[in-house]
């Protein structure tokens, strides 16, 4: 699955577009790898960091969803293994 579409899916961010911006910042990663492109694939057991309202968030991918459901279900999808607060200058 496309990682734009996953992170719509689990309802990480409200649109496609706005998936896709987050990847064009250049700082998401999938099982460390720096992600390049939208379209690039996302597969049951995969670890993505991304920067997300000035939190960096770790997921495990546990399923694919094949929906944008309620948010129980799309958390069900993933596993949050670590937050990580920035902080900001003043």
């Amino acid at each position: 699955m496309r990682i734009d579409r996953f992170l719509f899916f689990i309802r990480l961010v409200k649109s496609r577009t706005l998936a896709q911006a987050v990847i064009d910042t250049g700082y998401v990663r999938v099982d460390g790898r720096r992600v390049e492109k939208s379209s690039e694939e996302v597969r049951s057991g995969s670890v993505i960091a991304l920067p997300l309202h000035d939190k960096v968030r770790v997921l495990r991918v546990l399923a694919l969803p094949t929906r944008r459901g309620p948010a129980a279900e799309a958390q069900a999808c993933y596993e949050e293994l670590g937050i990580d607060e920035r902080e900001s200058a003043s």
